[in-house]
């Protein structure tokens, strides 16, 4: 190749481009959307995190002002927690507009996450919500169809292509600087713009953590200029392989469809289809199943609690319950809290296994699709995936499980199997109690969910060039 040739091509693309008010307008009305969709993005997500975090407050508060009480009536008081969005959530909702930001703690039973904004919507959802990271995935392409459409078609239908060929420049030559243009135009274009989205939004959004942004931030910048640059070799080989540009730009359209709207489609449903998952009903039924054959804590027959009792009485040398030096009672509720805690997170676990077997489908058709390549990437780094959303829901149900357990201990140390029924134990026994303090995903963790991801992008950036190189060999496409 003829690094001297290429640089002038790019060069020569860049200037081209640039002279056209087309490019101009196209990119002003990108900014505006870009830039609404940053402020809406930020507002709503600061608004949100405002709201979580009095509610957490009121919540603690109420807890904090509990009088003396039975310890199992605490239990079963409750106690609420929320999710806040991550800093970079107004950058990429990901799935946080799908799943649930609060759960209901309370004893004996494992509630889901509820009011997900989906839950509020009146069905206007579905159309999708503007952020940067969806102006950036679907619309920055297709600018980039817009501006490079004709860039190798258009020099066959004036005849400069000959030209150029006629001189030292191969097509190889042609076509890597045609791209090289492209690319730097999008690049100068959008980066930039894309670093003070996000450097202005996690400026404004507190509790961000400086070292773990920053290196979300150039893991997201990396990963978006290596999909603009395939998104550019996308366009210039298919303008290689149009006889007009007309032709390329039908063409180019039509891939649009078929990544952007079909193929994501495509992937949702066959990973339903493959991997079924249950519903909730279902989902709780089965757990409710599982308990009653694993023992009933309410049933003075079960065989599994009999046992215990007969257990019990053997360990402490005594012939009755009355007679033990603990509280039977909370011995009990806390057998039931192992059972019931032990099989719902069995059974979750199992669901989020479906859930991944179905979001793996998505990610092996990035391989075919990289728009669905970089969304997964975008929705990990900026902390909306589902790798976050199932955190939240286990740590949540560790934190029930630990208080409910400190609960029984108050009860079956303070509390007299005598005087159950009538007496309280001291409210500092709660009040001293830990507060929940969700803990969001590690970047690590991140990098090795959205792994696959990475590589098929990286897969094609590579066989772009691969392809260009095939297509510049092919007489027919000169």
């Amino acid at each position: 190749m003829h690094f001297k040739l290429i640089r002038t091509i790019a060069r020569q693309e860049w200037n081209s481009v640039f002279r056209s008010k087309t490019t101009f307008v196209l990119f002003f009305v990108l900014l505006a959307v870009s830039l609404l969709a940053v402020y809406t993005g930020w507002q709503y997500a600061g608004k949100f995190n405002l709201q979580q975090a009095a509610a957490s407050s009121e919540v603690h508060k109420q807890w904090m002002s509990q009088p003396n009480r039975h310890p199992h009536r605490v239990a079963h008081y409750g106690y609420l927690v929320f999710r806040e969005k991550s800093p970079l959530s107004f950058f990429d909702f990901g799935l946080d507009s799908y799943v649930g930001n609060s759960v209901f703690l309370e004893a004996h039973r494992q509630n889901t996450l509820n009011m997900s904004e989906a839950g509020f919507s009146n069905g206007m959802l579905r159309f999708g919500e503007l952020s940067m990271a969806m102006v950036l995935q679907l619309l920055v392409p297709l600018f980039i169809i817009f501006i490079g459409f004709q860039t190798v078609s258009g020099l066959k239908e004036n005849g400069v292509l000959k030209i150029l060929l006629c001189q030292r420049a191969s097509y190889m030559d042609v076509l890597v600087g045609k791209t090289a243009g492209l690319t730097a135009v999008t690049w100068s274009l959008f980066l930039p713009l894309l670093i003070l989205g996000l450097a202005a939004g996690i400026t404004l959004v507190p509790g961000s953590a400086a070292a773990d942004m920053a290196i979300r931030i150039v893991l997201i910048v990396f990963s978006y200029a290596v999909y603009f640059l395939i998104i550019t070799l996308i366009v210039v080989t298919v303008s290689a392989m149009s006889s007009s540009a007309k032709n390329a730009l039908i063409l180019l359209v039509l891939i649009w469809m078929l990544f952007f709207v079909v193929m994501p489609k495509s992937a949702q449903t066959l990973g339903s289809s493959l991997f079924e998952a249950p519903g909730k009903i279902e989902f709780e039924r089965a757990i409710e199943a599982d308990v009653s054959e694993a023992g009933d804590s309410h049933n003075p027959d079960d065989p599994h609690f009999a046992n215990l009792k007969a257990r019990t009485l053997k360990k402490h040398g005594v012939d009755s319950i009355q007679a033990l030096p603990l509280n039977y009672g909370a011995l009990v509720m806390q057998e039931g809290e192992n059972i019931t805690s032990a099989i719902f997170n069995r059974h979750f676990d199992r669901l989020i296994s479906t859930y991944k077997s179905q979001n793996a489908v998505s990610t092996a058709f990035g391989f075919a699709d990289p728009f669905l390549a970089i969304r997964n990437i975008s929705m990990n780094l900026a902390g909306t995936d589902f790798d976050s959303f199932t955190a939240f829901q286990k740590q949540t149900e560790q934190f029930r499980f630990e208080k409910t357990k400190r609960l029984n201990n108050i009860h079956l140390t303070q509390v007299s199997f005598k005087n159950n029924a009538t007496q309280r134990v001291s409210a500092k026994n709660f009040r001293e109690m830990p507060d929940f303090i969700f803990q969001p995903v590690p970047i690590g963790q991140n990098l090795i969910a959205s792994s696959a991801s990475l590589i098929a992008l990286l897969f094609w950036a590579a066989g772009g060039f691969i392809v260009l190189n095939i297509v510049s060999s092919k007489l027919k496409y000169q």
